[in-house]
């Protein structure tokens, strides 16, 4: 290669090294031609010099980029380098909300740190030590705690007038109860007093149909009474004791089934009911009827008389229901309204 060179003459060092000698007040000096060799040419040393890029790793620099760069690195993602494949865009953001977030992250100039949740959500995280030691948090539990405490008592409010109502329901429904027994009570009272009215009013109303056989009478001898003296071993009849002649009497209206001597009974007369029941008269000194004759209530049927097995006058009445056993006189007249 050649070169136009102004009159000036270069002179090279013993190192290799190429010196030029620049005339005053002039921009370049004389040039020569120079031929490089293997001891001219040697590796740049000092600061200046480059270092292999290490396969997937970061791409180093001496110049110091400062706590932005970092945090844009580490806000942006990191950037490899990839050989065979064409450059990737990487976005950074302002570099003035970078190192604001990394201030908050890392401190003020003061150097105290900053635990604020603002400072905390800025970088993507939130302590749960810190969040409890918000100047707010006590307050948020008291108030959670208030709430739970409310609700719990408002529960016991609702549970307390539950019972209440229902005890006032018992009440009430027990004394509804109460009520309607006595009420069931008064009116079974009631309904027994008419009964018994009216009963008392039909007895009435049969005394008026039903007379005593006789009058000026004692009771001497009753139904069922036991003795050698009456050949079934007990009395079977109601014995009126009374003067010899005293009057008997129809007990009811009827017909004179019977009427003359009977052996042990004397003379009897038996009236036959429009039920069936016969009643016998005994030990009658007379007799004023006749078989087939209708009576009535109070007509005089007969005497008292001491005739047949007897041991003194009085008259011997035997009730026998459709003509069958004896039963108890006292006890029939007594349902027919009468009391001997």
């Amino acid at each position: 290669m050649a070169f136009n060179r102004p009159a000036q003459s270069t002179s090279f060092a013993p190192s290799g090294t190429q010196t030029l000698d620049v005339a005053p007040g002039t921009d370049e000096g004389p040039w020569e031609e120079w031929n490089p060799t293997e001891d001219s040419v040697r590796p740049v040393r000092g600061r200046h010099r480059v270092v292999k890029q290490r396969g997937g790793g970061l791409a180093r620099s001496s110049t110091v980029l400062g706590v932005g760069v970092i945090a844009a690195v580490g806000a942006g993602g990191m950037a490899t380098a990839q050989s065979g494949k064409p450059p990737v865009s990487i976005s950074l953001p302002d570099l003035s909300s970078v190192t604001e977030s990394a201030k908050a992250l890392i401190g003020d100039d003061s150097g105290a740190p900053k635990t604020s949740a603002t400072a905390l959500s800025s970088v993507g995280r939130t302590d749960a030590g810190d969040a409890t030691d918000a100047p707010g948090s006590k307050g948020a539990g008291e108030a959670l705690r208030a709430r739970i405490m409310q609700q719990a008592e408002s529960q016991q409010d609702r549970v307390a007038r539950a019972a209440a109502q229902a005890a006032e329901d018992a009440a009430v429904k027990k004394a509804a109860a109460a009520a309607a027994k006595a009420q069931d009570d008064a009116q079974a009272k009631a309904a027994a007093e008419k009964k018994k009215a009216e009963e008392a009013e039909r007895l009435a109303a049969l005394a008026r149909q039903f007379t005593l056989p006789t009058s000026s009478y004692t009771l001497t001898s009753h139904f069922g009474d036991a003795g050698a003296m009456w050949s079934s071993g007990f009395h079977t009849g109601l014995d009126f004791a009374a003067p010899t002649g005293t009057l008997i009497k129809a007990v009811h209206s009827g017909t004179i089934t019977e009427a003359g001597w009977a052996g042990s009974y004397g003379y009897r007369t038996i009236l036959t009911l429009d039920d069936g029941t016969e009643l016998w008269f005994c030990h009658q000194s007379s007799i004023s009827v006749t078989v087939g004759q209708k009576v009535s209530t109070g007509d005089v049927i007969g005497r008292v008389g001491a005739t047949g097995n007897v041991t003194g006058p009085h008259l011997h009445l035997e009730v026998h229901p459709n003509g069958g056993a004896a039963i108890d006189p006292l006890a029939w007249l007594r349902g027919k309204g009468l009391n001997p």
